[in-house]
């Protein structure tokens, strides 16, 4: 039986697959396909590490493709693979089809490489827990102990959370990434929400740096930019959970504050599904820090895992 990871690519360009193929050629065993039929028959019948989906394909897009996978074989991570980071697709990736990594084409074949194989590690883990035997279970409750922290320079985004979610979660509201950095150090945060007016500065840098620490903690993204770079490296270097663009639609942000919670809930009482929440390491230099921020962070660090 094969040791090597099973590795599903979806394109509409064969010359795109058998290049593909010659780049995971003795590093997984691929199947290839311009059929998105035949990539649900795959998943459906045999364990799939990881599907590799372009975007733009007659019949289905890439997105509706991973997400479908993900109904059918939650353990089987996702990767996008497109030439056209157009800001619907990108967020419909994370929104939707919750991706690993979205890649971009042309490709650098070690950094897919790298990709997919630390994608198929994860996916191996979680594909072999899924084997084994388990007795039933309620659904992971929502921890009531967490609270939701609301990081927004404007101060209006909290009154809104505090509408939709229920009274016995709390919710914190901070002005500033420093206060945000204390909250997380205080208490068990179980979401943020990080409005983002700019597309560099500490907001973004704290989302990206945040994942490292508390690798449980899920950052809901609400931009007023529509920037397909900015929620490119919010998912592939912050692993943001869902990307909205402002203003948010109240009932589609309360049911990602209840998904987020819930996923919360089920990274803590499952710590191996933390592994699908690496973020990859960023692709130009953090910027550097004030004092007082490199102070909060270090606190941050020094604090108990959450």
């Amino acid at each position: 039986m094969s040791t090597l990871p099973t590795v599903v690519f979806i394109d509409d360009e064969e010359r795109i697959l058998r290049s593909l193929r010659m780049l995971f050629r003795g590093r997984a065993e691929v199947l290839a396909t311009t059929s998105a039929t035949e990539v649900y028959g795959w998943v459906r019948t045999r364990p799939v590490h990881v599907v590799v989906s372009d975007q733009r394909m007659p019949g289905a897009t890439g997105v509706e493709v991973l997400r479908e996978v993900a109904r059918l074989s939650p353990p089987t991570m996702r990767i996008l693979l497109t030439g056209y980071a157009d800001l619907e697709a990108v967020t419909a990736s994370v929104n939707e089809g919750e991706i690993f990594r979205f890649v971009e084409k042309p490709w650098d074949g070690p950094y897919l490489v790298d990709a997919v194989l630390r994608a198929a590690e994860t996916a191996r883990q979680d594909l072999e827990a899924a084997a084994q035997p388990v007795p039933a279970r309620e659904p992971a409750p929502v921890a009531t102990a967490a609270q939701v922290l609301v990081l927004d320079p404007a101060a209006t985004m909290a009154a809104t959370v505090r509408e939709l979610l229920p009274a016995s979660i709390a919710v914190k509201a901070a002005a500033d990434v420093e206060q945000a950095l204390h909250e997380l150090a205080r208490r068990e945060t179980a979401v943020v929400i990080a409005v983002l007016t700019d597309a560099t500065g500490d907001v973004v840098d704290a989302i990206k740096r945040l994942k490292a620490l508390r690798p449980a903690t899920l950052v809901i993204a609400v931009s007023s930019i529509r920037d397909s770079r900015l929620a490119i490296g919010l998912i592939n270097e912050g692993q943001i959970f869902r990307f909205l663009l402002a203003p948010p639609v109240r009932e589609l942000l309360r049911r990602c504050l209840i998904s987020a919670l819930e996923r919360h809930a089920q990274l803590r009482t499952t710590p191996r599904l933390l592994r699908r929440h690496e973020v990859e390491a960023p692709r130009a230099p953090a910027p550097s820090l004030p004092g007082r921020l490199l102070d909060a962070w270090r606190r941050l660090r020094e604090g108990v895992g959450r």
